[in-house]
């Protein structure tokens, strides 16, 4: 909580620096990187950078950590606080780097806002800016030490096995161990960083969702290759597909992530777009290896089904549960699909044209529900599920990238 000389300055500064905390983030981070660019180096991802989509995170962030504490201090933060420290481990972020983001942070805030920071003005941020970091640093602490890792030891190298073109943007990389040291297992839904060397020699580390379960030997996660539109092509994505192949290896970090599937008897619905099947593919693997009898069912969206990205896996999968369905919404739906209205193996799935509607479908009692793609479908998923009487609590989300959204939280 605030203190009682630091509350009132930031209720009262609150409207000011929220109103420039984009800018602030912006400069924070140009600042940085100019008198610590080795920050760059398989830290930061400079793709995010080059769109604003981290410092866009970094305001969100900060601004809701600030609200927080001014309207709900007597409230937890969990879900603010354990998104952000499962990204931080999973690139082995150090507590000692908290420090320099401070400077660069407060820096920003007077170069932004100028002679409005007065000395007290100063004193209350950074005591905002403490509270926040110092909890994210016992988070963060407390992950490394349940795993028993820390920031230089979460790495490992492994071998691709194989190499599994899913649709023409999307590849299944299959790893298998090399490193003798022990292997952390992976929860149901959680990712792993990788570390790649660009052709400019500077690192850069991005994070896949685990699609299958662990077998003590092999990880397995899919890329989506990112190219054309508006936004530039994803320099990682690209050199994993170009680049990569059967015998080379790869570094990953033990596996991370805090939208993790449940272990209960209830009903569990996954609501997914596009490469957003990843987390999903991965939590009905662990489903099928625990002979879960539990009902799910599966909702996914894709632009037609050549681009429905590891469809076997998931179908097979679903074959195997014992009350387990999928419907899927295709923008360009198979001739055959939009004629009968069905397709799949054994009717395991119902086909529909356009986007996805899940008042459509019938929905389980008492489920849980996990969403993943753009965030315009999940923020869509998400009302249509509250309005359905869904409680806010049972839906968990899962956003490649900064989280932009911040739901939870709001």
């Amino acid at each position: 909580m605030l203190s009682d000389t630091s509350a009132p300055i930031i209720q009262a500064t609150l409207p000011v620096v929220g109103a420039h905390i984009q800018e602030i983030a912006g400069r924070f981070y140009e600042h940085m990187f100019a008198g610590r660019p080795e920050l760059l180096d398989g830290l930061f991802n400079r793709g995010n950078q080059a769109d604003g989509r981290q410092q866009q995170a970094l305001a969100g962030s900060v601004a809701a950590f600030a609200t927080h504490l001014v309207e709900r201090p007597d409230q937890p933060l969990d879900h603010l606080v354990s998104r952000i420290s499962h990204k931080h481990v999973a690139l082995g972020l150090a507590p000692e780097q908290y420090q320099v983001v401070h400077d660069n942070l407060m820096w920003a805030i007077v170069d932004v806002l100028g002679e409005a920071v007065t000395p007290e003005v100063a004193a209350a941020w950074d005591e905002v800016y403490w509270l926040f970091a110092n909890v994210l640093i016992n988070k963060e602490r407390g992950l490394y030490d349940a795993i028993g890792l820390s920031p230089d030891t979460v790495w490992r190298r492994w071998r691709v096995a194989e190499k599994v073109q899913e649709t023409e943007d999307v590849v299944t990389f299959v790893v298998e161990r090399i490193d003798p040291r022990e292997v952390k297992p992976s929860l149901p839904g959680q990712y792993v960083s990788l570390r790649a060397l660009m052709p400019d020699g500077i690192h850069q580390s991005r994070q896949y969702s685990l699609t299958r379960a662990d077998d003590g030997e092999h990880r397995q996660f899919a890329v989506k290759r990112v190219h054309g539109g508006n936004a530039p092509d994803g320099e990682v994505s690209n050199l994993l597909h170009r680049e990569v192949h059967v015998g080379d290896e790869v570094v990953l970090s033990a596996p991370f992530g805090d939208v993790v599937l449940e272990y209960s008897d209830r009903p569990v619905v996954f609501a997914s777009a596009g490469i957003g099947i990843t987390p999903m593919a991965g939590m009905l693997s662990h489903l099928v290896k625990s002979g879960s009898t539990r009902k799910v069912r599966l909702l996914h969206a894709d632009d037609a089904p050549g681009t429905f990205a590891l469809r076997r896996q998931v179908e097979e999968d679903l074959a195997r549960l014992p009350h387990a369905s999928m419907d899927v919404w295709f923008l360009e739906p198979s001739a055959a699909a939009a004629a009968s209205g069905s397709a799949g193996p054994e009717a395991v799935e119902r086909e529909r044209a356009g986007l996805m509607d899940v008042d459509e479908v019938d929905l389980p009692a008492d489920a849980e529900y996990y969403l993943c793609g753009p965030l315009a479908f999940m923020q869509s998923v998400r009302s249509a599920l509250i309005g359905r009487g869904v409680r806010p609590q049972d839906i968990q989300y899962e956003v490649f990238g900064p989280d932009l959204w911040l739901a939870d939280f709001q």
